[in-house]
């Protein structure tokens, strides 16, 4: 049992990553750029870094290249984001029996149009957003912040992470944490995790509140 679970939300609870792709490969486009999948895996995915790097333009021109990704993400996400299988299920066994919160790197006007139609947030005590800190994951920042406002001790917590470097925040930070790779991270080492899931649903009976 523990005190309280941390949730990611991109590949854990909403299946984003493939959108997130879409747009940055549409930005970089605009620059004559190819995306490759092998460069957001290790760019944007491992090291929680911009693959708008790979335009090479000066800050003033990265900065307006972002806003559009920005802006183009919104739009996709208002039509295709969707839950991952079996989290509503999941959490409806979980709420109520143990505190929960999502730690997400996440832009808040992101995070809450992709939420706008899911229900989910019912679920959660609150929403740490990229907004709340300053260093992203793999910095523990994040999960530290949400401790702090939890008023919660790491040793009792656990975190949800579907990356390599939400993993690594996590441990950083102090916290237990389960893996549960998505199609994005599948050949990633998470032999950081306390454990490697197949599938939300097996978070339940891990924590004995099957």
């Amino acid at each position: 049992m523990v005190d309280g679970i941390f949730w990611d939300n991109d590949g854990v609870l909403m299946e984003t990553e493939h959108l997130y792709f879409q747009a940055c490969s549409e930005a970089l486009e605009r620059e004559g750029v190819a995306l490759s999948m092998d460069d957001f895996l290790e760019i944007s995915m491992r090291r929680g870094e911009s693959v708008l790097q790979l335009a090479r333009l000066p800050k003033s021109g990265e900065s307006a290249l972002r806003d559009w990704r920005d802006e183009r993400y919104l739009a996709i996400l208002a039509n295709e984001a969707q839950i991952i299988p079996g989290v509503v299920e999941t959490l409806q066994r979980l709420h109520g029996r143990v505190p929960m919160a999502i730690v997400t790197g996440c832009r808040r006007n992101h995070f809450e149009l992709m939420h706008r139609g899911t229900g989910l947030l019912r679920f959660f005590d609150f929403v740490v957003a990229r907004e709340d800190y300053v260093q992203a994951k793999p910095h523990p920042e994040p999960y530290l912040t949400a401790l702090k406002r939890a008023s919660l001790p790491p040793q009792r917590c656990l975190a949800v992470e579907d990356s390599e470097r939400g993993v690594a925040a996590a441990v950083a930070a102090g916290l237990a944490c389960a893996a549960i790779p998505g199609g994005f991270n599948a050949g990633g080492d998470f032999a950081a995790a306390n454990w490697r899931l197949e599938r939300v649903s097996q978070l339940p009976e891990l924590l004995g509140l099957g």
